[in-house]
């Protein structure tokens, strides 16, 4: 029997999920942290004589940015890219410009195709990554030749293969940063 003064137990199966809401923190540090824990990820010492790291940061804002459009403004690329220019050993100034213009280039993708599928950001990300990894190796003052570009190819091949996985991980956390919680009224 149902009490009428008791209004717990009137809840159904349902009632739990009615007046929560999501936690404003979760919902705004998650995708931050994220994207300046990929851009520590690479001071992991690794004995290599060639780059074979993926740019993490980099990825993890790709995968922010085509799984959830809206999520990050497009001013974001300044100070991500200046978090990852203290870290990353690039000159200074080069992450900020380069991912800039990668959340440009989202945008622009974005509003051309505004139906979209795995595949197609799988290719946008594949392109956009080697464009960073070529403009990046120009700007910290390598000489661009041929054996530049051999020794770049494990890396970008290594993102190519590693961006699902990253997008799987920011697809996870995406349904953690919107939790409810119970709200308090």
């Amino acid at each position: 029997m149902i009490d009428r003064l008791n209004p717990r137990s009137r809840r159904d199966r349902y009632g739990s999920r009615i007046n929560r809401d999501h936690s404003p923190l979760l919902a705004y540090s998650i995708p931050w942290l994220t994207i300046l824990f990929g851009s520590l990820l690479p001071l992991i010492p690794i004995a290599s004589a060639i780059p074979l790291v993926p740019p993490t940061g980099l990825l993890f804002l790709v995968a922010w940015r085509l799984v959830r459009p809206g999520l990050l403004p497009m001013w974001a690329g300044f100070p991500l890219g200046l978090f990852d220019d203290l870290f990353s050993g690039q000159p200074f100034g080069s992450a900020i410009f380069l991912w800039s213009v990668v959340m440009l280039a989202i945008e622009g993708v974005e509003t051309r195709f505004p139906w979209r599928s795995f595949y197609q950001d799988w290719l946008v990300a594949t392109l956009l990554v080697g464009a960073y990894l070529v403009f990046a190796a120009i700007f910290s003052g390598a000489d661009i030749e041929l054996s530049v570009a051999i020794v770049l190819i494990p890396q970008y091949v290594l993102s190519i293969l590693v961006f699902p996985l990253v997008a799987r991980i920011v697809a996870r956390l995406d349904r953690f940063r919107l939790w409810r919680v119970r709200s308090v009224r």
